[in-house]
């Protein structure tokens, strides 16, 4: 079916642009809560469409599980929307995001095992470790905000907006290559930026572990 396919990219492709608006809220670029409401507007998308997917589907195992993942990305812009706009405390984000980032580790594991696709795994490895960073600055309350704004920021475009875009074009599966040299360079980046930081004191090592 064409249209479960349209609309899985354009749910990507919009949680793409939600991510890039927490990516600058998280960097202090852009007013918490004009970006709190675009989350619940995504959230709501990403809540509706894989529901409608997974109906008109023939509800095989792995067709549901695919379209399953879509919800972890919209409970959490929900979560964050409703968060921020309440003013609530933010533990409750920190240990849903905890748990989705070991759902994660099994989508990653999949993605080896059942599909062998190695974008696939990379991608849902970089998301495992974005949501444990959401747990560390949401939870545990560590002083990361810079940080993960740049993994946010870096991840709403390998991961999700540009994916979904050179999907509806037709042309993603001739970039297979090209974007496994992209993902793992992403994550030299985060290496990079992390280190940098670190030198720069502005990450603390008995931060993180003290808590």
């Amino acid at each position: 079916m064409v249209l479960p396919s349209i609309m899985g990219n354009v749910g990507l492709m919009l949680s793409g642009a939600a991510l890039f608006l927490n990516a600058l809220m998280l960097l202090g670029k852009v007013n918490d809560k004009s970006a709190a409401v675009f989350n619940l507007f995504v959230g709501a998308f990403q809540i509706i469409a894989p529901f409608y997917l997974i109906v008109v589907s023939d509800q095989s195992n792995w067709v549901v599980f695919e379209n399953a993942a879509v919800f972890l990305f919209g409970l959490t812009y929900l979560y964050v929307g409703v968060t921020v706009l309440k003013g609530m405390n933010g533990t409750g984000l920190g240990y849903f995001s905890l748990w989705v980032s070991i759902i994660c580790l099994v989508y990653t594991m999949a993605a080896i095992v059942h599909y062998h696709d190695i974008v696939n795994a990379l991608t849902w490895l970089m998301w495992a470790f974005l949501w444990l960073l959401f747990f560390l600055i949401n939870a545990l309350q560590l002083e990361l905000n810079e940080f993960v704004g740049k993994v946010a920021m870096v991840q709403s475009w390998v991961t999700l907006t540009l994916p979904a875009l050179l999907s509806l074009t037709g042309i993603w599966e001739d970039l297979y290559n090209i974007w496994i040299v992209i993902l793992v360079s992403s994550i030299l980046y985060f290496c990079g930026v992390a280190y940098k930081l670190f030198n720069a004191g502005k990450i603390s090592l008995h931060s993180v572990f003290s808590k």
